[in-house]
């Protein structure tokens, strides 16, 4: 999964930086908007030491906190609301640090929560009423009205002229909360599906090793029961009759070689970059089995299906596996001289496996269960495919294996 691009967003030390550029640049224009006022009024405005003291106390406390506008919003906030209430009371004239405030209700609108920044959008909103009505309660009578009285219509002008800063601030700071938010939500949940699709490729890879286990189980299970009975007969055959051995010695070479093979090629799946190169056991393999088992010396009947028979790949090599173990099975637990019967029958859209010896049954059965893997892996093998098996004591003696898959 490819990962999800994050929008380019300024580090911690760039926001400080931008932050003290804001505040900065702010506090360097009111000099020349000083200046500019001087020329404009000139002597008219007479402006004493002390107003100029408290203009600078002004904009020092409306611009210095907004260099902690990003971590501590609501206070900055709280702080520069407050010189700009006290700048209504004292002053009647507006001054450039006055942009701090729809700053900092953007400030509250983007970093903190909600219900702060509504709280800041009503109080900027009263402010635009109240710095407003102070400011136009002393327009001259040239103006429209009268010393100190209010000219209504322009006062309404310029309230919503005021009010239009900290809408906007708040709106444009809720935008870009949101879209934040958005953005987070948009990579967590790339990270969370990264997460699940790395987690499927090791449960997929856990399953894997589980098949390779059960698979390299059958093979060294059939493959050294056949070596085992056969190396048996071997020895049994030089001793009584010689000209029987070479046979039986032949058997027991050229299982090892094809359990050999097999494991090389399960191995060779382990690796990486390796492929299978030997086709799976299929349906008509089985009938090949059956000659090995005889050839080891069991006696076997066989019913098997029609050669050409198509059953899907999953089905037909679980089949092989099925019989393979039970008939290992037979060898291990059925004791000396028991005889066998394999049935296979593809049947009503289902395929049925039968496996049945007259060897001890019963008296195995709980051996057969606690012995290893078998009877586990066939039960894994068949449920995988919606199948089910049933195994235990033959009701005419003996053990009993049948399995059935849908097709």
């Amino acid at each position: 999964m490819e990962e999800l691009v994050r929008p380019w967003r300024l580090g911690p030390r760039g926001r400080w930086w931008f932050d003290v550029l804001l505040a900065g640049t702010l506090f360097l224009i009111i000099p020349f908007y000083a200046v500019q006022a001087m020329l404009d009024g000139g002597a008219a405005q007479d402006v004493s030491s002390t107003d100029h003291v408290v203009d600078l106390v002004l904009v020092i406390i409306q611009l210095v906190p907004l260099l902690w506008r990003r971590r501590h919003p609501v206070i900055v906030y709280a702080v520069v609301a407050s010189a700009c209430g006290l700048q209504v009371l004292l002053l009647d004239y507006p001054l450039v640090s006055q942009l701090s405030f729809p700053i900092a209700v953007y400030s509250v609108a983007r970093y903190a929560r909600p219900r702060w920044g509504l709280a800041a959008l009503a109080v900027g909103v009263f402010g635009s009423f109240l710095g407003a009505y102070d400011w136009m309660s002393t327009v001259d009578a040239s103006s429209g009205g009268t010393q100190g009285g209010i000219n209504w219509s322009t006062y309404v002008s310029v309230v919503l002229s005021l009010a239009t800063f900290p809408v906007a601030a708040w709106a444009l700071g809720a935008l870009a909360r949101t879209r934040a938010a958005y953005v987070d939500s948009l990579i967590e949940r790339n990270e969370q599906l990264r997460r699940e699709a790395e987690q499927r490729a090791e449960l997929g890879a856990t399953q894997e090793r589980a098949r390779i286990a059960r698979e390299m189980h059958d093979v060294v299970a059939h493959g050294l029961s056949v070596i085992v009975v056969q190396a048996d007969g071997a020895r049994y055959a030089a001793e009584q009759d010689p000209a029987l051995a070479p046979k039986a010695l032949e058997t027991v070479a050229q299982t090892a070689r094809e359990a050999l093979a097999e494991m090389r090629q399960l191995l060779g799946l382990l690796r990486d970059g390796d492929t299978l190169t030997r086709p799976q056991p299929r349906l008509t393999d089985i009938a090949t089995l059956v000659e090995e088992t005889r050839a080891g010396g069991m006696t076997l009947a066989a019913t098997l299906p029609d050669p050409s028979l198509a059953v899907p790949e999953g089905v037909a090599l679980t089949s092989f596996r099925v019989v393979q173990e039970a008939l290992s099975n037979v060898r291990k637990h059925a004791g000396p001289g028991a005889a066998a019967r394999v049935t296979v029958t593809a049947d009503g859209g289902s395929l049925e496996i039968e496996v049945t010896d007259d060897g001890r049954g019963a008296a195995a059965e709980e051996t057969r269960d606690s012995s290893g893997l078998g009877l586990i892996g066939m039960r894994e093998r068949i449920t995988a495919h919606d199948g089910i098996l049933e195994t235990g004591p033959a009701p005419g003696g003996g053990f009993r294996v049948y399995a059935k898959m849908p097709l």
